[in-house]
């Protein structure tokens, strides 16, 4: 249980930091992360990332895939 709690702080923080770089590079105007990337990274950290860095907060087609990403990891979670 340890290891599963350990692993899923780990992944969120890379998950969080994912998110800052990508904001870091929107107000450089550098090239960015895609959109399936941070999808694939969406954990609780991506709402941390979401409403503190107000990044990828207007765009409802990305909520949406957030949320629906979200509850199907929390179901995962739930039943292993």
């Amino acid at each position: 249980m340890k290891l599963l709690l350990s692993c899923l702080l780990f992944f969120n923080l890379l998950c969080f930091l994912l998110f800052t770089l990508d904001k870091r590079k929107a107000q450089r105007g550098q090239r960015r992360i895609a959109e399936k990337v941070l999808h694939l990274a969406t954990l609780p950290g991506a709402w941390v990332a979401i409403l503190l860095l107000r990044h990828k907060n207007r765009k409802a087609a990305f909520w949406g895939v957030t949320l629906m990403l979200t509850l199907l990891q929390g179901t995962l979670l739930y039943f292993t």
